[in-house]
């Protein structure tokens, strides 16, 4: 299965971003409020004998967080790379660097690209490109970061569909 550890956004902020405009524009995808998360470790196909260790490893490094860590949503809506509109995440770097480093140490093959936290709005369809006039909206918001689920993604033509398997609570 294809699994991956994030974060999703407070209701609070659910409302802020589900106020954003979103036009009907001819190859762009937006993504539903049961889309949004930030990613932190994208896993990969993963076995389901190894679900349960990689579980175990993310509750223990979420147990070591010496406090939850504030996310911050903005300052605008921006193109990501060409078929991905979204807006940034910060906040979340030393989480997302603790999270990668338990995860690969109970053998999952963690995806290799630096952390960039963002929150996707919409896709191309097709990888076709996003236009840049979907850019520039303001947005803030902000939330405190309790848990982080470990998820299974199944790709669809209308967007991936997620399953949580485990929530690992943000001590400190």
């Amino acid at each position: 299965m294809r699994l991956f550890a994030g974060v999703w956004p407070s209701d609070e902020v659910v409302d802020v971003l589900t106020g954003l405009r979103r036009p009907s524009v001819p190859g762009v995808r937006w993504t539903g409020a049961e889309q949004w998360h930030v990613t932190l470790a994208f896993l990969g196909e993963v076995t389901e004998d190894a679900v349960e260790e990689v579980a175990a490893a993310l509750s223990a490094v979420t147990a070591r967080a010496a406090a939850p860590p504030e996310a911050t949503v903005g300052p605008a809506v921006t193109v990501l790379s060409r078929s991905v509109l979204c807006v940034p995440v910060g906040g979340l770097d030393d989480l997302a660097a603790d999270v990668r480093a338990a995860l690969a140490g109970a053998g999952s093959h963690i995806e290799e690209r630096p952390f960039a936290g963002h929150l996707t709005l919409a896709r191309g369809r097709g990888g076709r490109p996003v236009p840049r006039s979907l850019a520039g909206e303001d947005v803030r918001a902000s939330w405190t970061v309790g848990e982080v689920r470990l998820v299974a993604s199944t790709p669809g033509a209308a967007g991936s569909r997620y399953a949580t398997l485990a929530l690992a609570t943000v001590r400190g």
